[in-house]
């Protein structure tokens, strides 16, 4: 009698064992489908500071845990370290909208106006009348003299979309990406 009650349980335990893994795959799928089928948020974008072009690639960072919405760039040889969260999508009409239009019109990805986005914030909280106490920088960009935002146009002064403009070609002319100018200004604390 012992012996068939030992048996009958065996096809019951391999049952309850294989309802237990299917499930839990069923779960994981459902809780977390995208686990394992994407890169993780421990990725890396990389550019080459070449000034002729820009190429991005992700690599794998070992032992660095960042939240979902983050990316880092390593420049070049140089292996600048940048951490820079994606920016949230602008509000139609505004100062960061414009920007975005520009970056886009330059061939640009999304990454290089979240670094615009950093670099501004910081430099002028994205204010078009912003004026630097000290050195005189002035608008958006932060313009050192102010007045080379005139070949933009000549309501510079008061006009955001003309101090992006101007920002934009003075980006792309002397470091080639707002990430590059991200990285120069994390290093010498200017752009």
């Amino acid at each position: 009698m012992a012996k068939h009650r030992s048996q009958g349980l065996r096809p019951r335990i391999s049952s309850g064992l294989g309802f237990v893994f299917v499930s839990s795959l069923v779960m994981l799928t459902a809780v977390d489908p995208y686990s394992g089928a994407f890169a993780s948020s421990e990725s890396l974008q990389s550019f080459d500071r070449d000034m002729t072009y820009q190429k991005l690639t992700v690599q794998p960072i070992a032992g660095q845990d960042f939240e979902r919405g983050l990316f880092e760039l390593v420049d070049g040889a140089n292996a600048v370290r940048l951490v820079v969260k994606n920016a949230a999508y602008p509000d139609p009409g505004t100062a960061k909208a414009f920007a975005l239009e520009q970056v886009s019109a330059k061939g640009w990805e999304f990454a290089q106006y979240s670094c615009l986005v950093k670099l501004w914030e910081r430099e002028s909280n994205w204010r078009w009348s912003a004026t630097n106490k000290s050195s005189g920088a002035y608008g958006i960009p932060q313009s050192l003299p102010a007045s080379k935002m005139a070949s933009a146009g000549a309501d510079w002064r008061t006009n955001p979309e003309t101090q992006i403009r101007w920002g934009i070609s003075y980006i792309d002319g002397r470091y080639s990406s707002p990430c590059a100018a991200l990285a120069h200004s994390d290093e010498h604390n200017w752009y």
